[in-house]
């Protein structure tokens, strides 16, 4: 099934789940719509679940032109989603690149989003590494123009991936097959006008301040380069949790799914309660002990 987007791509999504509020998955760089298949197993029994494949990713169309890619059309096109299937709120739950889709989504349209749960986002948004990330990432876009099903073998035993071939070595040979399928179009244009564009964190920290949206921010511990910007997150949010998995890397849903689905699980029941509240103004991180 496809909805369109506002420039006229056709995305491919996918729905499990009748009843309960919705929530709407963004896949990684790394991943493609089935890479949420153990949360399309386990949240329908309480949600709607949808989830579906960026452009530039089959079955989705896949633009020629790298200015039909950016992180703004990102957040555009997960709301094009809930448009076309004519949904008003959802929570929305990212991974990766998807996380900072869902986090512009939540900055954009804040009205649109019960929540936000960004995991596994970060890179490129360090200023120390900002130039080394923007120059590996044009390299990663050109070894997947010219050999997609080779470089993906590389790609895949990144070292935040290797976890994953320890913990689950099946589940990890799955991520790596759905990875040598990307198109080389697609993923040289997402690397190049996405990834090697979207702001960083520290850049939005005034807008990141006003977003009162609940947010959980979800990293492992042995993914390095997420760790500060999921800190800066969670000191800047209004209305942010953040949880660190141990001996974990990026790719969470897949790597510890069971824990992945229970804290989000969580976090969603929190915020339909209302008990996902903002940081009480009491709780002054620049206080050390209260002496007065």
């Amino acid at each position: 099934m496809f909805v369109t987007s506002k420039d006229g791509i056709k995305l491919y999504y996918e729905t499990a789940g009748e009843t309960g509020t919705p929530i709407l998955f963004i896949h990684e760089f790394g991943g493609n719509y089935d890479a949420w298949e153990p949360q399309m197993n386990f949240f329908p029994r309480r949600n709607r679940c949808i989830t579906y494949a960026a452009r530039g990713y089959a079955p989705s169309d896949i633009p020629a032109d790298v200015e039909q890619y950016s992180q703004v059309i990102a957040a555009e096109d997960a709301l094009a989603v809930l448009d076309g299937l004519g949904i008003e709120k959802a929570h929305i739950v990212g991974l990766s690149m998807g996380g900072f889709a869902t986090l512009h989504f939540g900055l954009r349209f804040p009205e649109r989003a019960l929540s936000l749960t960004v995991a596994g986002a970060g890179y490129g948004t360090e200023r120390a590494t900002a130039d080394y990330f923007r120059n590996t990432s044009l390299k990663v876009a050109g070894n997947f123009e010219k050999d997609p099903v080779g470089f993906s073998k590389i790609y895949a035993l990144g070292a935040s991936r290797v976890q994953f071939q320890n913990k689950d070595p099946r589940g990890w040979a799955a991520f790596a097959e759905r990875l040598s399928r990307h198109s080389a179009v697609g993923a040289a244009n997402t690397m190049r006008g996405v990834q090697c564009r979207r702001p960083s964190f520290w850049d939005l920290e005034d807008e990141l301040k006003k977003m009162a949206v609940p947010t959980l921010i979800m990293t492992g511990d042995e993914d390095d380069h997420c760790l500060q910007p999921s800190i800066f997150l969670k000191k800047t949010l209004p209305a942010a949790g953040l949880t660190i998995l141990p001996k974990t890397g990026h790719t969470l849903n897949l790597e510890e799914p069971a824990l992945f689905n229970m804290l989000v699980s969580d976090f969603i029941a929190q915020v339909e309660a209302g008990a996902w509240k903002v940081r009480d103004p009491r709780a002054d991180p620049g206080q050390v002990m209260r002496t007065e």
